[in-house]
């Protein structure tokens, strides 16, 4: 994959937090409107189905999802940058995918250095990257000039 910007830690780390920020935004206000206030001070671990439901499930459904139909999530999105096949260019399978989200835990371990490690990588690939076969660059490239495919994005 020749003239592409692949996109840096930083780039992909404030993406991370405008996801987060969002995801907080919209589950946040359910949980208290589920087990009210105390559920914001108590000792559980989990307070029921619905806390691990929208802390845990829904969160990795939303976006496997938008990586699927998006290649990005919206803090990529808003940010310009997106998932691809790091050999092709193309767009990830789906298998590809749904395997990068749980290499994330991979990535986590130990001390989150799989996703430090791209702030040093030449094509800017975390561990979860490597380990699906994905890179996230930046869409600077028009596309009449892009060696990928534009149609399958």
């Amino acid at each position: 994959m020749d003239n592409v910007e692949y996109a840096g830690f930083w780039l992909r780390l404030l993406a991370s937090i405008i996801d987060s920020i969002l995801v907080l935004v919209i589950i946040l206000p359910v949980l208290t409107l589920i087990y009210g206030q105390d559920y914001w001070i108590s000792a559980q671990l989990t307070a029921g189905f619905w806390d691990v439901f929208l802390n845990y499930f829904l969160p990795a459904i939303a976006v496997i999802i938008f990586w699927i139909y998006k290649s990005a999530t919206p803090g990529k999105m808003l940010l310009n940058i997106r998932i691809v096949d790091a050999i092709t260019g193309n767009k990830p399978t789906t298998g590809q995918l749904i395997g990068r989200y749980f290499a994330y835990y991979i990535s986590m371990l130990p001390f989150f250095m799989g996703f430090f490690w791209a702030g040093i990588d030449k094509r800017k690939q975390g561990w979860h990257d490597k380990l699906a076969g994905t890179v996230v660059i930046k869409n600077t490239v028009k596309e009449q000039d892009s060696p990928l495919k534009p149609n399958n994005f």
